[in-house]
Parts: C-alpha cells; sequence; structure tokens
C-alpha cells in the first residue's frame, strides 16, 4: 500500500506552466476538506482581489474535484480492521491497568506473556487473512488488497514477534533456530518441485540442480531432504566420495537442535562435539589428493568442502556459497545464527546484520524486505516508516506493541511533542477516516493518543452524519430512560467510554435542533435535558407556546403534552434555571387547561386558572391570555366555579394587567395576546380585557345574589 505525496488530477484544473496565466485572470485554485472524512474538494475560485473588484456574481461553470489520499477500506479488508481491533483494544485495556501499577509493570513477566500473546494474535489474524485472499473462491467483487500484501504483513509481523517478544527467561537464548523455522516458513527455499524433480532421477548427481540442492538444504536446516539426496551419493564411482558423504550424513542428522535440549550449557557442549566432528571430516578431506578429487562427471570435492565449510561455520564461506545460490542477506544471517554463531543471542543480532548488509544490502525495491533489515538491525524509527509505506496498519500496530515494549525513546518533551507511537496511530486512525461508516474505529484509536488523539476524535464524533430519519427513532420516554438506538446510541457509548461529556452534550444539542426543525419537539426537549442545555430546553418551550399562537389551541396540546413527561425528571436539576422551568411547567398546564375546556371539564379548568395564577408559573406576557381563557367560566350558567377568593385573585391580575399596560408596560404584558387577536392593537387588546373586567363584575354580581 504505497503512500502518495501528491495525486495528479484527468484531465487537469490546470495544465502544465499555466498557473501563472490562471492568476493573471483573476483566479485561483482553491480547496476545502471535508468534515465527513479525510477526503477534499478541489476548484478554481476567483482571488480575493478579484471578488472584491467584481461587477457582477455571474461566472462560468468549473469543476469540482473530490480527491482523497486514501482509498476507502473495503471487501476483505474491512473484516481485517475488525478483527485486528479487539487485539488493539486489548492492548489498550492493558495499558490502562499500567497507569494504576508500578512504573516498570509492563516490563514484568506476566505483561511481557500478555504482550507475546497479543503478537501472537496479530500474526494469527494477518495469516487468516492471507490464506482467505489466497484461495480462489468466488467473490462479490476483486480484492482490495492481493494475499502477497496479506503476506508481507504476515512476515513483518511474525519477525517483530520473534525477535521482540521472547518468552519470559528466554531473552539470552540464542535466537538462529527461532529465525531459520521463520526463514524456512515465508522463504521456501529449495523448493518442493526442485526436490520432485531430483528424487524421481535415477542418478540424481547428473542433475545441474542437485549440488545447489542440497547445499541449500544443509544450509536451511533441511535434514532429511539433505540426508536423503546425500544417500545418493553412495552409487558413485569415487571410492573416495562414499565415505565422504556418509560422515557428512551422520553429521547433519547428529546437529544439535536448541529444542532438543534443557539447558542452553548442554546445547553449547553438544556444539563444541559436533564442531569437532566436522573438523574431523575437513581433516580426512584434505588428505585426500588432488588427483583423486575428481569423477567421471565434476569436482566433487569442492562442492562437498562448500557443504564442510558451513559445517564449520566460516563466515566467508557462508556469505559466498549464498550469493552463488541466489540467497539475500536474510539467509546469511540466520545461517550465522545457526553455523557460524549457534549461540547467537538477539542482542547481538544487529552487529551481525551490519557487517552482512555492508556487502548484501536489502532490495531498495522491496518496502518489506527493508522492514526486516530493520527490525533484524533493531532500528525501530527505519522499521515503523517504512511499514507506513507498505501499510499503516503494519505501522501503527508495530509501534503500539514497540511502545509497550519500551523500544522507541519517548519524545523529549511529551507536553509538546507527539510520540512515535502517537504518530503512527494517528496516522492509521486518519486513513480510517477516509470511510465515514468506520468512525466508531476511527476514534478508538484516536482515543488512545493522548490529547491530539482526544481532540481529533472529538472533531470526528461532531461531524458524524446522525441519520435520525433511517432509524425508528425512539420515544422521548425511553431517551428520558437512556435507550437511544441507532447512530445516536452508538456516539452516547463512545462518548461514555472515553469520558467526552462535553462531545456528548454538543451532539444532544445537534440531535435537538434537527427536531425542533421538524417539529417534534418531545424528542428535542428530552435531548436538550439529555444535553443539560437549559436555555435550549427554554427556546423549545417557546417554540411550543409559538405554537399556540399561530394554531390554535388543538396543535399546542399536542406538542405541551409530548414536553410535559420531562417536568418530574427536572426537579433534581439544581443547575436548572428557575424562569425556565416555571415556563415548562406554565406549557404543561396551559395545554391541561385547553384540554378541560375542549372536554367541558369546567370544575378542573377553573382550577387550573388559578393554580396557573397562585403558583405564580406563567410568564407576564400570558397573564391577559390566561384571563380572556377565563370569561366563559366566570359566565358558565349551571354552577359558580370560583369561589371569591378565587375570583378576587383573577381580579387582582387583570387589575395590575390593565394598570402596567396603561403606564407604558403593555409590550410585557399584552405583546401575547396581542398576537392572538387578528389586526390587533393596543385598544383591541384592552377591549377585551374590559369583557374580562365585565365578567369578573356580573360573576361578583351572581355571588352575592345566592349568598343573598
Amino acid at each position: 500500500m504505497p503512500q502518495v505525496d501528491h495525486l495528479d488530477l484527468v484531465p487537469a484544473l490546470v495544465g502544465p506552466d499555466e498557473f501563472n496565466a490562471l492568476v493573471s485572470k483573476g483566479q485561483t485554485i482553491s480547496v476545502a476538506a471535508s468534515p465527513l472524512n479525510d477526503s477534499h474538494a478541489l476548484f478554481i475560485t476567483p482571488t480575493y482581489d478579484h471578488a472584491l473588484n467584481a461587477k457582477s456574481s455571474d461566472s462560468e461553470d468549473q469543476p469540482i474535484y473530490f480527491i482523497s489520499l486514501h482509498g476507502a477500506p473495503s471487501s476483505e479488508r474491512r473484516l481485517f480492521i475488525t478483527d485486528t481491533l479487539a487485539i488493539f483494544t486489548a492492548m489498550r485495556d492493558l495499558k490502562n491497568s499500567a497507569k494504576s501499577q508500578p512504573q516498570d509493570w509492563l516490563q514484568s513477566d506476566s505483561s511481557i506473556t500478555v504482550l507475546r500473546k497479543l503478537g501472537i494474535d496479530y500474526s494469527t489474524f494477518i495469516k487468516e487473512c492471507w490464506v482467505h485472499a489466497s484461495q480462489p473462491i468466488p467473490r462479490d467483487g476483486p480484492l482490495q488488497f492481493p494475499s502477497d500484501h496479506y503476506r508481507s504483513l504476515f512476515t513483518c509481523f511474525s519477525l517483530f514477534v520473534i525477535l521482540f517478544t521472547p518468552e519470559p527467561g528466554y531473552e539470552q537464548a540464542p535466537v538462529g533456530d527461532e529465525l531459520m523455522e521463520w526463514l524456512n516458513t515465508h522463504f521456501i527455499e529449495p523448493s518442493t518441485e526442485e526436490g520432485d524433480h531430483l528424487s524421481s532421477l535415477d542418478k540424481p548427481w547428473e542433475d545441474e540442480t542437485f549440488w545447489p540442492y542440497l547445499t541449500r538444504a544443509i544450509l536451511r536446516g533441511l535434514t532429511k531432504a539433505a540426508v536423503f539426496f546425500l544417500e545418493t551419493l553412495s552409487t558413485r564411482t569415487s571410492q573416495d566420495l562414499i565415505p565422504m558423504a556418509e560422515t557428512l550424513q551422520s553429521i547433519v542428522q547428529s546437529q544439535p537442535r536448541l529444542q532438543n535440549f534443557t539447558t542452553e550449557r548442554e546445547f553449547a557442549q553438544a556444539i563444541r562435539r559436533w564442531k569437532d566432528k566436522v573438523k574431523a571430516l575437513r581433516v580426512d578431506m584434505d588428505r585426500i589428493p588432488e588427483s583423486k578429487r575428481f569423477d567421471e562427471f565434476e569436482n566433487w570435492w569442492e562442492r562437498l568442502s562448500d557443504i564442510v565449510g558451513i559445517l564449520e561455520g566460516r563466515a566467508e564461506v557462508v556469505k559466498r556459497v549464498c550469493e552463488d545460490l541466489g540467497a539475500d542477506w536474510k539467509e546469511v544471517c540466520v545461517a550465522w545464527g545457526i553455523f557460524v554463531d549457534p549461540r547467537l543471542r538477539r542482542q547481538d543480532l544487529p552487529d551481525v546484520v551490519a557487517d552482512v548488509l555492508m556487502d548484501m544490502p536489502p532490495d531498495p525495491t522491496s518496502l518489506e524486505d527493508n522492514i526486516h533489515a530493520a527490525l533484524f538491525s533493531s532500528s525501530f524509527p527505519d522499521a515503523l516508516e517504512h511499514s507506513f509505506d507498505l501499510d499503516p496498519w503494519l505501522s501503527a500496530h508495530l509501534a503500539d506493541l514497540m511502545e509497550a515494549l519500551s523500544l522507541l525513546e519517548p519524545p523529549a518533551d511529551e507536553d509538546l511533542e507527539m510520540s512515535l507511537r502517537d504518530f503512527y496511530v494517528l496516522s492509521y486512525a486518519e486513513y480510517l477516516h477516509s470511510d465515514p461508516a468506520l468512525w466508531r474505529i476511527t476514534v478508538d484509536y484516536m482515543y488512545a493518543c493522548g490529547e491530539i488523539g482526544k481532540k481529533r476524535g472529538d472533531e470526528v464524533l461532531l461531524r458524524v452524519p446522525l441519520k435520525l430519519h433511517q432509524t425508528n427513532n425512539p420515544s422521548a420516554d425511553s431517551i428520558r430512560a437512556g435507550d437511544i438506538t441507532g447512530t445516536l446510541k452508538d456516539i452516547n457509548e463512545s462518548c461514555l467510554q472515553y469520558q467526552r461529556e462535553t462531545v456528548r452534550r454538543t451532539v444532544c444539542n445537534i440531535a435537538s435542533q434537527i427536531f425542533i426543525q421538524e417539529k417534534n419537539y418531545g424528542l428535542a426537549a428530552s435531548y436538550s435535558t439529555s444535553a443539560e442545555n437549559w436555555t435550549g430546553l427554554g427556546r423549545i418551550v417557546d417554540y411550543v407556546l409559538e405554537e399556540y399562537i399561530q394554531r390554535g389551541p388543538q396543535p399546542f396540546i399536542e406538542y405541551a403534552s409530548a414536553i410535559a413527561p420531562i417536568i418530574p425528571t427536572l426537579t433534581n436539576q439544581p443547575k436548572i434555571n428557575g424562569v425556565f422551568y416555571h415556563r415548562m411547567i406554565f406549557a404543561a398546564r396551559y395545554a391541561r387547561l385547553h384540554e378541560l375546556l375542549g372536554r367541558h371539564e369546567f370544575v378542573e379548568a377553573a382550577l387550573d386558572i388559578v393554580t396557573i395564577f397562585q403558583e405564580d408559573v406563567a410568564p407576564s406576557s400570558w397573564w391577559a391570555v390566561v384571563l380572556c381563557d377565563s370569561v366563559p367560566l366566570l359566565e358558565y350558567e349551571p354552577r359558580l366555579l370560583f369561589s371569591s377568593p378565587q375570583a378576587s385573585l383573577l381580579l387582582l391580575k387583570l387589575e395590575e394587567v390593565i394598570a402596567r399596560a396603561s403606564h407604558g408596560a403593555s409590550t410585557e404584558y399584552l405583546s401575547t395576546l396581542l398576537r392572538t387577536i387578528p389586526n390587533g392593537n393596543t385598544n383591541a387588546a384592552l377591549h377585551r380585557l374590559q369583557v374580562v373586567r365585565l365578567a369578573l363584575a356580573r360573576y361578583f354580581a351572581r355571588c352575592t345574589v345566592l349568598k343573598a
């Protein structure tokens, strides 16, 4: 997955060497970043001076290019990303646990064991993806990355696990056998086809590939194949070759392997005894006269001498033979740990690699080979740089493990500088951001990267499309109970998980605004409450009251009933402003009043009017409206609905409204009533209040008569 530092637009917005001409025409190239993902829009716009002096807004149509440095993950790649996130999460949890432990807790045997397992888990997932991508099975579409890409990831990650996460207690153990197993697993030489071809021949030594195959088999530690073809030499005519081959066969079969010994000391002793046998074979070979080192086919002695030279551990022979066989530096370094220095330790490997690379540098065209070289050399910054060029996934997860293993140098000032680990993890997160659907995974990586990562994660969450119309919207009751569904629920969970309360409230406010636009005031109020946005909740109440003014009682009753269940939840909110709280209570009470009037439940309606004034929950601008609503109740013939003190309270409020309005406060006390009167003015409003006064006068007269 090579990284690019520029993109070519086809067709080009501006041709080569034409930019100055474009500027001379008063135009330039502008770019705008997408708030949704890592894409950009590129287009031609007027320059600032030209735009100021332009007399017309007309301009010719210009194309807009949408570009991105990353291709969005698709196909098998999305599955790979999702599966490996689980391991990254386990790594994050381990690091979080370390914060409450002693400083070197991550370097303890128990922690190293966990880190090793996580590294092996990464390798296993990569291998599974490689195998899946290699299978010739029907697919919905082409693979985004070929199987060879995952093979490269597998070789790199498994090498890192071998070199830097040994089992506790084996840190100082020789590493040659493990590296040879890795080499034979990922870079198979000699090929199976070559072996099958030679084994099918009666006289395989006559084939030109015989000695290269045999030498490579011994170099790679393929004992069975080497012994098999050494046995075929017993049928050759040279009487000096046959005993040499038989001895060599015995030596190859008896080569000590570390895993067969309980202690390194026993292994070292066995190596010395085995080396003595090799030296004895060399002495026997040197005694063979020059004239007898040939048979009718070739100079077998030179071929055999190269093999013995390898077994002796002669560095120059190992290098020369590997070059002759077309092997690269990796094979030389691994063979070094088997033959030249069988007790080669991990910390000594970089010195050997430096010596080998001077004569056999890595392939400059292969990122994989350069990653291997950097890991063999313990050059971690170089390894991460090449890994990033191969695949941002690899650099991010290697860096995460490297930091946990204390392999990376911390920044000089952690408050001002970003660590290498955070840089590569955030770079991978930016790659994930190329697909907006992966926002959950994107923020998981971002929030694992200190304050910078948290700020980037916040920006991603704030711009996730809520898709409120693509899900079954929950009821207001379920939202108040915490039962939020769909994308908003996922965002809410992410905010709670990473303690991003400010972001959660902001997103709830955004959702509230969306529902306000749809006049779904119940959900809007619930989200504002969840965000503890009391000012916003007050605005929602104003919108609900506005519905009464604009559309009348019936729609108002519906909207006010939707927000009424929130009121009990606000009693335990010390931060809520009393004005907003009383306004909401008034909206609910006033809606209930009109609902009772509609059902002709006049006794309860009269009681609600009195309660509204007694509890002083009505805004002063609504007093006149409520007083006007009392007229039909005051004129109700079957019975008196108000007691004398209650009627006196209504009269007191009426006189206050009229007096205040007459002394310049008509805006404060009559504004709402004026809006309910078509083409109304202050005189019309005062006339309505005179009607209320007349109704009260009649009511008091009825009270007097009935009492008499």
